[in-house]
């Protein structure tokens, strides 16, 4: 895309101020060419399900750290080469130093991150996030989130002398293609909104400030007990949603007076599933359609990204699944990424198992440029808010006005808001945001209509069915009494005569 710049002529005494503006503008510095996500798969040992069912019957046959053979139900086999290649001896410890640890301490030096478990039902995919448990669990057993977690505040603390550290924690669900906000039950509805220079945002979502590891655990074991779970036939706790852990990192350099933000996501997403094995019913089946249609939009958004089309006409579709619009950043290429593929080594999970590692190939071949976000304060310590930076721009662009058209005047509060230094309402974004919003309402509200009128035309049916008994009951009355008094008048008439 081609930059223009445009010279014109400035008071001097709005020279300062708009300099001060460009100052505190956002700047990114890319790192290096384009980088794959790294995709490793985790193996689970053999339920106690599977070995009564299929006894040692498995898919799967190590050859070292990275590859393995997989032998379909036809017994055709392929081999696999990914990152690497967890077995069911396997310490969660070996998971995160591999997986998560990497992209931990980018998110802490200002460089997003995110990590997504991927599976079917009952692979393994929340054991691996969370082990046990959170809180009070075996030191060789605990998940990537908690050791996340530890390793976050221990590198702040390890870098405390060259910059200022706070980190705010944010926990949602994707629950039947709504959005729930886990530390606020209240809100059962967040909206995902876009700007330019802060990304994909989950509007009106609880941040809550976390000062070490035991004060951020406690926060997620609290969002943790609102999380949807239900009981399947492959599962005793499966998850029914799509569970988004958000961490924003903010680094306050005490040099030069620059703030950098990173974010740290962790998505343990639901797992795919077929009816007829989980035995789904009712509700529990209509989630899962649900999860199955989510996914399937996540799988449709990256075999759009790895197409190999350079067309800047190829359609990502992001917009058609929360989940994939909340992951845009992630997928789209401004975040360190890892997958881990979550498999059931069972022959009877053959068919899941092979389309998990299918699934983890192609993301494989997405490609990621992420960016070290930073903010450059002038003259004071503290950002001014975009509410405050946009009157401070408002203000300069109605002096302006004396001096310059008003071509002019739009052209340059145009550029301000295509720069990031003030922010329109009714960008593009915004305004699908809101026509969505509008829509989805005016729906509802139709649907709420036709569904009153048609309990009114039902009640108005019984009763006029019931008015209609009682006429003929009446007119049947009526008819008995008129051929009543004809006899009695014929038999009067005749014994009078």
């Amino acid at each position: 895309m081609a930059h223009h710049c445009y010279a014109v002529s400035l008071p001097s005494y709005f020279e300062e101020t708009l300099c001060t503006s460009f100052e505190t503008r956002l700047g990114s510095q890319r790192l290096g060419d384009m980088s794959n996500v790294t995709v490793c798969a985790r193996f689970r040992p053999l339920s106690s399900k599977e070995m009564r069912d299929h006894r040692d019957g498995v898919c799967v046959r190590r050859i070292d750290a990275e590859n393995f053979v997989f032998q379909d139900d036809k017994e055709d086999e392929f081999t696999f080469s990914l990152d690497r290649t967890f077995y069911e001896d396997s310490a969660q410890a070996a998971v995160y130093e591999f997986l998560a640890l990497p992209i931990m301490i980018d998110a802490v030096n200002a460089i997003n991150g995110t990590i997504i478990t991927y599976g079917q039902t009952g692979a393994g995919k929340t054991y691996s996030m969370e082990g046990p448990g959170i809180h009070d669990c075996d030191e060789h057993k605990k998940g990537l989130l908690p050791r996340v977690v530890d390793g976050m505040f221990e590198q702040i603390r390890s870098s405390n002398d060259i910059a200022r550290y706070s980190v705010k924690l944010s926990m949602v669900e994707i629950y039947m293609e709504k959005v729930r906000d886990l530390l606020d039950l209240s809100k059962g509805n967040i909206q995902i909104k876009e700007n330019k220079t802060q990304g994909i945002l989950l509007s009106g979502v609880t941040e809550v400030p976390v000062s070490d590891s035991a004060d951020a655990l406690q926060h997620l074991c609290t969002g943790l007990a609102n999380r949807a779970v239900g009981e399947t036939q492959m599962n005793m706790s499966s998850s029914r949603s799509h569970c988004v852990y958000l961490f924003t990192i903010q680094q306050d350099s005490v040099k030069d007076k620059r703030v950098k933000t990173g974010k740290l996501i962790l998505v343990d997403l639901a797992g795919s599933e077929k009816a007829d094995k989980t035995g789904a019913e009712g509700r529990v089946l209509e989630e899962a359609k649900t999860i199955n249609k989510s996914l399937s939009a996540l799988g449709n958004v990256i075999n759009a990204l790895t197409s190999g089309s350079t067309s800047k006409a190829n359609h990502i579709p992001y917009r058609d699944s929360k989940l994939t619009r909340i992951l845009q950043d992630a997928l789209g290429g401004n975040s360190r990424m890892a997958l881990l593929c979550c498999c059931s080594p069972s022959i009877s999970n053959a068919s899941e198992t092979l389309s998990t590692l299918r699934f983890g190939m192609r993301a494989k071949h997405i490609k990621a440029s992420p960016r070290i976000s930073e903010v450059k304060l002038a003259k004071t310590q503290e950002e001014p808010s975009s509410v405050a930076k946009d009157e401070k721009c408002g203000r300069i662009l109605e002096k302006m006005k004396e001096r310059m058209s008003n071509e002019d005047i739009k052209m340059l509060e145009e550029m301000f808001i295509q720069e990031g230094i003030i922010f329109s309402l009714d960008s593009v974004e915004e305004v699908e945001t809101a026509y969505e919003d509008t829509v989805s309402k005016t729906i509802k509200s139709l649907q709420q209509t036709v569904e009153e009128l048609q309990l009114k035309v039902k009640k108005l049916e019984t009763e006029n069915k019931s008015i209609r008994e009682q006429a003929l009951l009446n007119h049947e009355s009526d008819q008995v009494g008129k051929m009543s008094r004809l006899i009695s008048s014929w038999y009067a008439s005749f014994f009078t005569s």
